[in-house]
């Protein structure tokens, strides 16, 4: 390869509609469940990488600052991409965050998936998709999900691969997702260590697997029919599963702030009202309210007057991480 080589991506973080907790092979990463996501395109994650023969090793800036933990992901990612391209040389990554990282807005998602894209770009590879999702995988178990736009499916197979496939494009049902954040601070406890510990600890951990199977399919069929009250059932099931087996893990898991709580009460009134709303929340404190286009500005008001609620942000159906000019703002 030249002495140097650069590429440039950016990538959507996704939510997760029928989430996804727990390790079957934790040095794999392999997920204990399958799950169901919508990705965003409102928030974004830019990444640069260049390959540089004359370093001596792998540097990362995250958002301006070296970060040690996400640099070791991150070469272990680049370090299958440097096998294919038949290279040791090592890299230069930086990636900016438009939204807070690591507070429960799929950061490392976008980002691995942008890493992947720009890497493979930098290195002139053409991998099919369920190759650089594989590797992308490694870094964050989410991550191949915001390789798609729309929404996508994280699969187990029974052969115990894991694929991800696009099951719907962002255009075809136009929903959106307004986003209360109600803390801008990264978690005390990240996802991979907390995955761990419920599996170690929490009783409902099992019950959680096994039961998981139909709340999929159940999602995956309501997608594809378009049918909004069927997927804000399961959405909101799953969701509130997932944050039992949290709170049961010891310590407990509990990411919710004050403000978490009201901003759930608040959309299920809504919907209560015949609003069409539901909520989902992930390992953090931000409530995501997903809704259809006509009931967007009902929603953007009913969170905007919930106390402790510090930021708004609405967004539509994003596209898959791509890589673009260095130059594009």
């Amino acid at each position: 390869m030249r002495a140097a080589a650069s590429a440039t991506a950016i990538a959507h973080p996704n939510i997760a509609l029928v989430k996804y907790w727990g390790k079957r092979d934790d040095a794999a990463n392999l997920p204990a469940v399958g799950s169901l996501s919508l990705t965003l395109d409102a928030l974004a994650t830019r990444t640069t990488v260049r390959f540089d023969s004359g370093l001596a090793a792998d540097e990362l800036r995250l958002d301006g600052k070296p970060d040690e933990p996400a640099r070791r992901r991150v070469s272990r990612c680049l370090d299958l991409l440097r096998a294919r391209a038949g290279t040791a040389a090592p890299a230069q990554v930086w990636t900016q965050n438009d939204f807070p990282t690591g507070a429960g807005l799929a950061s490392s998602a976008s980002g691995f998936a942008a890493l992947v894209v720009a890497g493979a770009a930098a290195l002139g590879l053409d991998l099919p998709a369920d190759e650089l999702a594989g590797i992308a995988r490694i870094g964050s178990g989410s991550a191949p999900r915001s390789l798609h736009g729309g929404f996508a499916v994280l699969r187990n197979l029974p052969s115990g691969a894991v694929v991800c496939e696009p099951l719907l494009a962002a255009g075809a049902w136009p929903l959106r997702v307004i986003v209360a954040v109600t803390s801008p601070l990264p978690k005390e406890v990240g996802s991979r260590d907390g995955m761990r510990l419920s599996r170690e600890t929490s009783p409902y951990y099992e019950a959680w697997v096994h039961s998981h199977p139909p709340d999929l399919a159940a999602a995956e069929e309501a997608v594809r029919r378009r049918d909004f009250p069927a997927l804000a059932t399961v959405a909101e099931a799953s969701c509130l599963k997932m944050h039992a087996v949290m709170m049961a893990t010891r310590p407990p898991l509990l990411y919710w702030t004050a403000a978490t709580v009201a901003a759930m009460e608040a959309v299920r009134t809504l919907r209560r009202a015949g609003t069409d709303v539901f909520f989902t929340v992930d390992a953090g404190p931000q409530v995501k309210a997903v809704s259809t286009a006509a009931a967007a500005p009902a929603v953007m008001a009913a969170l905007a007057a919930v106390p402790g609620v510090t930021r708004l942000i609405d967004s539509g159906l994003g596209h898959g991480a791509r890589c673009i000019d260095p130059t594009q703002r």
